[in-house]
């Protein structure tokens, strides 16, 4: 490892993102009907809350009966390699999953098997009639097929490479005092100073 770190996005680069993510998401829909985003924690759920907040700002989406967070952490398949993990709260969107059109939401896609365990979780909440996905960032280095249908940034990366995702509902000081685990409201002044995206290596 050299020990340099590289910033890929800045905080308008990721609003720029999600902004550009939010109408792919609406033009492959044909408009907000029927439709659910799921984030996965941690930074999977403050995404899909900023984009929940564009989709209505574009058209007739509701976050309030549309939006929820999924936890994958009974379902990783490396639950036994490290140490013991806490999950997180599964809250489910008041109009449910059945017949929806699920967007799976997360920071960064990389070897695939967080989004497989999220595809095994979502299987108890019920069943949708089309399941997307939708990253901040690509990196590559698949080992499950397994691809994203919305990306922000495709990111080609060494596999001693770190993408790091920081987002002020989770990585600001105040949210840390809070204990706030990707539900905190961030202001626009607090993502200008706290959000980015880096490659350490």
């Amino acid at each position: 490892m050299s020990g340099t770190t590289r910033r890929i996005l800045s905080a308008a680069d990721i609003d720029r993102a999600l902004t550009r993510v939010a109408h792919e998401i609406l033009e492959s829909n044909k408009g907000p009907q029927d439709l659910v985003l799921l984030g996965i924690p941690r930074r999977g759920f403050p995404l899909a809350q900023r984009l929940a907040d564009k989709l209505a700002a574009i058209d007739d989406f509701d976050p309030s009966t549309s939006l929820g967070q999924m936890d994958v952490t009974m379902y990783r398949d490396d639950l036994r390699r490290g140490p013991s993990r806490v999950p997180w709260p599964t809250v489910m969107p008041a109009r449910g999953v059945d017949d929806a059109t699920v967007v799976l939401v997360d920071d960064v896609l990389y070897s695939g098997r967080t989004i497989r365990s999220a595809l095994d979780a979502l299987t108890e909440l019920g069943r949708p009639a089309v399941v997307r996905l939708a990253v901040l960032v690509d990196r590559g280095h698949r080992e499950l097929p397994i691809r994203a249908d919305f990306v922000g940034k495709n990111l080609p990366t060494s596999s001693r490479e770190k993408v790091r995702v920081r987002l002020a509902e989770i990585d600001s000081p105040a949210a840390a005092e809070l204990g706030l685990r990707g539900a905190a409201e961030a202001t626009p002044q607090d993502r200008e100073r706290y959000d980015e995206v880096v490659i350490e290596g």
